[in-house]
């Protein structure tokens, strides 16, 4: 049942609040901005900001607490997310992303719906922010179009959460260096084999460079693949940028190159 306080349903500003306990007191200030215009010395786009209350109002009524946290989680990080984008100078779009049409709906609504229903459902509540970033970054971004950011959204949604904190390792390479110890070929260990096995994966489906290279019968063997060799692709680069991954936390990268059991130098 939904929680009803006083014979009061919550409202869209109790479902933005009540995203602390994935997003912290930052939840508190998002729903400030978001329900309180004029009254804080920050401000969101008054279009996204009707955007974002709409899809708080349609899902403040939502059964399970928990979704109602992550779906109020995400709408207060892409709130987070747009401020600082805007503090960087990057205005939210005037191109017709934010303009409802006739039936009172923008591209901006259904991405926002899109974005917080894989919110609601993901187990992995460390993945609600980059969703909620998803979101930010679409709506500041005129050079992407709709359709290509829910390609961008669907495809996250197939990828382990290692697979993006592999994705976040190679974007940040020139900052910190990738291993040059070759991925072992057969591990012995689960933990590695699947490590290994996701990092064949994001070849495949072509997010990183270079991709897996096949053996032929009678051939030479094929050169031993270090993770510094690694690199995203145009569709990987898509993904690292919408989802934020640059704020991945640096123990999550280092854990997660750890799994590879990788030789030591």
């Amino acid at each position: 049942m939904t929680d009803i306080v006083d014979g009061v349903a919550p409202s869209g500003r109790t479902l933005v609040e009540s995203g602390e306990p994935v997003a912290g007191s930052m939840s508190r200030s998002a729903a400030a901005l978001l329900f309180e215009a004029g009254t804080t010395r920050v401000t969101v786009d008054d279009r996204l900001a009707a955007c974002l209350r709409r899809v708080a109002a349609g899902s403040a009524l939502l059964p399970v607490p928990r979704e109602r946290v992550r779906a109020g989680a995400a709408l207060a990080f892409a709130v987070e997310l747009t401020v600082t984008r805007a503090s960087q100078g990057r205005a939210v779009r005037s191109d017709g992303f934010l303009t409802p049409d006739v039936g009172g709906r923008a591209p901006a609504d259904e991405l926002a719906e899109a974005a917080v229903l894989a919110a609601r459902l993901t187990p992995e509540e460390w993945r609600v922010r980059h969703l909620g970033y998803l979101l930010a970054e679409a709506v500041v971004s005129a050079d992407l179009d709709a359709g290509v950011v829910h390609r961008a959204l669907r495809l996250a949604g197939e990828l382990t959460g290692r697979q993006l904190v592999v994705l976040a390792a190679v974007g940040r390479r020139e900052r910190t260096p990738l291993p040059m110890a070759p991925l072992p070929v057969d591990p012995r260990g689960w933990t590695a084999w699947g490590a290994l096995e996701d990092v064949a994966d994001l070849q495949r489906r072509g997010l990183l460079d270079p991709p897996p290279m096949t053996a032929r019968p009678g051939g030479a063997a094929l050169p031993r693949l270090r993770m510094a060799d690694l690199r995203l692709t145009r569709r990987g680069v898509l993904l690292h940028r919408l989802l934020g991954l640059d704020f991945v936390r640096e123990e999550a990268v280092t854990a997660a190159l750890a799994d590879l059991d990788l030789p030591r130098s």
